[in-house]
């Protein structure tokens, strides 16, 4: 059992068992959820007793930082942590005017296949508990001294392969006995998993569901995505449609430009049409190249003409900031280096 991953009602039960009262349940939340505490033995209201048989059964998950790569540039920190098994994932954060904002992995490595993402390249290793989405966060916290006001879940992996899990960590985090970030303040996103897009919509949480469009045609969409050999974009439309409706929260369309292939003015009238029938903001990414692929940046001033277009077909539209430009920032390229690393050794 993971004692990080337990909502205070599931770790109430484990005390009971324990024939422990139940405000030690309370104590020992508090301690891992708004303290961030790294160890039992930090518990300084808890019995030297009850402290030395939580480690026996339930060691904690704690994340280790491998590496941290900082930008001279902005301040970026690129986090590489290493999982209780010896697995890597990795974690941004980045410094905002509204807050401070941090990208999170929900995987170790990724099934999905997205041939512009550096993730995808090793394939999936394994899920991340709930509790290992949330040292991400605590681990950070901890190491910068900086409240954490926004999270996005948009690291390596891909959310909603991931679904339950996902589902434990969002209540952990918005649970006002813990650290409390407001869901309005949460940002998922995923490739395009029509199931776990209409079983999330279920829920009818308040936080913003990013779609990673990436091309307006099928034929496009299959060459750079492979989960669009399942779904076609109508039905991808038609679950951000029933999402909406159901919760009430505009879906953002990501769209990462790549030089040549899907930035040109066919790809962003058809994308005006994609966006306005649901109303949805595009948030423009001006890929990142990986080694492993060729695919390419646009130059500023295609990107600009893509933003202008959409623009003038009414769509609210933004191109990302580029944060830790001097940095391995894109998704996975800090995790591949280190794999390739330990295995040289």
């Amino acid at each position: 059992m993971d004692i990080k991953s337990l909502n205070k009602e599931e770790l109430k039960e484990l005390m009971k068992g324990m024939g422990q009262p139940a405000f030690r349940a309370d104590q020992i939340y508090r301690w891992l959820h708004v303290e961030l505490v790294r160890d039992y033995d930090s518990m300084t209201n808890i019995s030297k007793e009850l402290r030395n048989r939580l480690k026996n059964e339930y060691p904690l998950t704690v994340l280790k930082k491998a590496r941290m790569q900082e930008s001279a540039i902005d301040g970026t920190r690129k986090y590489l942590f290493e999982l209780p098994d010896g697995n890597y994932v990795e974690s941004v954060f980045m410094r905002y005017k509204h807050g401070n904002s941090v990208c999170i992995s929900s995987q170790v490595g990724c099934r999905m296949g997205c041939r512009f993402c550096a993730s995808t390249l090793d394939g999936l290793e394994r899920n991340l508990e709930p509790s290992e989405m949330l040292d991400q966060i605590y681990a950070i916290t901890v190491d910068t001294g900086e409240r954490i006001s926004n999270v996005v879940v948009m690291g390596t992996g891909e959310p909603m392969d991931n679904l339950d899990n996902l589902l434990k960590f969002i209540k952990l985090l918005t649970d006002e006995n813990g650290l409390n970030i407001s869901g309005r303040n949460i940002t998922v996103s995923t490739c395009g998993i029509v199931p776990g897009i209409l079983e999330l919509a279920k829920h009818k949480l308040t936080l913003t569901l990013a779609l990673s469009l990436h091309a307006t045609t099928d034929e496009k969409r299959r060459k750079l995505m492979p989960i669009a050999n399942k779904y076609s974009i109508q039905e991808l439309m038609d679950a951000c449609r029933y999402y909406y409706e159901e919760t009430g929260r505009r879906i953002t369309f990501e769209y990462s430009l790549v030089g040549g292939v899907n930035d040109t003015e066919e790809d962003a009238v058809q994308l005006s049409h994609l966006a306005g029938r649901l109303g949805s903001h595009v948030n423009l990414i001006p890929v990142n190249p990986i080694k492993e692929r060729d695919y390419t940046r646009g130059n500023d001033e295609s990107i600009r003409a893509f933003k202008d277009r959409l623009e003038k077909n009414g769509i609210n539209v933004t191109v990302r900031r580029t944060l830790g430009g001097d940095i391995d920032a894109s998704c996975g390229q800090l995790r591949r280096k280190a794999m390739e690393e330990k295995k040289s050794v």
